[in-house]
C-alpha cells in the first residue's frame, strides 16, 4: 500500500509554509496542497478542530494534523533522517533553523506593511540580514545545498516552490486573516 502524501494547508504563497516545503523537498517527499483562499476555508478548519491553536500552517501527515512551523519541521526532518546523527549535529541544525526563522520574521510581514512603512523598514531589514544572516548562510549553504539533487529539483521552474509575495497573495492573506 502506498503511503498517503502529506497535505499542506496554507495560502498559495511562501509565508510560514515555505520552510516546510524546503524540508519536504530535501527529503524527496512529494506533497499535496490545499490552498486557503477565503476566511470560510480557515473557519471550517478551525470549527472542525483541525487546528490545535486555531492557526495555519497545518500539515496532515501520518494520520496527524501538525501545526506550529518548528514542530512540523522537526517531525519531517526526524522522520526522514535529516535531523542529525547525534546531539551535536541536531543542535547545529537547530541553530540554523532558529536563525532562518529569525530572518523569516524580519521579512515575512514586509509585503503587508503600509507603503510608507515598507520604505522605512526595508533599510532596517537589509542591514540586519546583510550583517547577521547572509554571511552565515552563504558560507554554510550556497554550494552544499544547491548540489543536493532533491533541492536542485525544488529550485527548478515548475516545482512547488512559491514565488515572492505579490499583490494578489497579499490581498488573499488579508482577506483570510484580517477581521
Amino acid at each position: 500500500m502506498m503511503a498517503t502524501k502529506p497535505k499542506l494547508h496554507y495560502p498559495n504563497g511562501r509565508g510560514r509554509m515555505e520552510s516546510v516545503r524546503w524540508v519536504l523537498a530535501a527529503a524527496g517527499v512529494e506533497f499535496d496542497e490545499d490552498f486557503l483562499e477565503t476566511k470560510e476555508q480557515l473557519q471550517k478548519l478551525q470549527d472542525g478542530n483541525h487546528l490545535l491553536f486555531q492557526q495555519v500552517p497545518m500539515v496532515e501527515i501520518d494520520g496527524m494534523k501538525l501545526v506550529q512551523t518548528r514542530s512540523i519541521l522537526h517531525y519531517i526532518a526526524d522522520k526522514h533522517h535529516l535531523f542529525g546523527k547525534d546531539l551535536k549535529e541536531r543542535t547545529l541544525i537547530d541553530m540554523y533553523v532558529e536563525g532562518t526563522l529569525d530572518l523569516l520574521e524580519l521579512i515575512i510581514m514586509h509585503p503587508f506593511l503600509k507603503p510608507d512603512d515598507q520604505q522605512k523598514e526595508v533599510v532596517n531589514m537589509a542591514q540586519k540580514a546583510i550583517i547577521r544572516y547572509f554571511p552565515v548562510f552563504e558560507k554554510e549553504f550556497t554550494v552544499k545545498i544547491s548540489n543536493i539533487p532533491t533541492i536542485k529539483k525544488f529550485l527548478e521552474p515548475g516545482s512547488k516552490r512559491k514565488p515572492p509575495p505579490d499583490d494578489i497573495y497579499v490581498r488573499t492573506v488579508y482577506n483570510i486573516f484580517m477581521p
